[in-house]
């Protein structure tokens, strides 16, 4: 299992618990995590599951494909830490992973 902490842009922090495997964003759909709405259920068709990845964890959850570049052009208040997090997978070595939602989301 990976530890994984949802900030909301107002600072409310919800630590959830991933299996390996899935994605960040069924992590948070599985737990209710608010302003991630993965209204396209993970195809990488849609921006509606944008989050920030803290810094420390930029190099742990890897470069976003092309796919993913051209769909967060979709996003709202892009970043360079910017991912959806539908393409980002659970490895233990995430444990510990924090990304931030953005304000927009809500």
């Amino acid at each position: 299992m990976a530890r994984i902490t949802f900030i909301h842009h107002d600072g409310t922090a919800h630590v959830v618990e991933a299996e390996p495997g899935m994605t960040v964003m069924e992590a948070a759909v599985k737990n209710s995590i608010q302003g991630i709405a993965a209204e396209c259920g993970g195809a990488c068709a849609c921006a509606t599951c944008h989050v920030y990845v803290d810094d420390a964890w930029r190099e742990p959850t890897g470069q976003p494909e092309q796919m993913e570049e051209d769909m967060l052009d979709f996003a709202f208040d892009i970043r360079p830490s910017s991912r959806l997090s539908c393409q980002i997978k659970v490895t233990e070595a995430l444990d510990g992973l924090v990304v931030r939602i953005p304000e927009k989301q809500f």
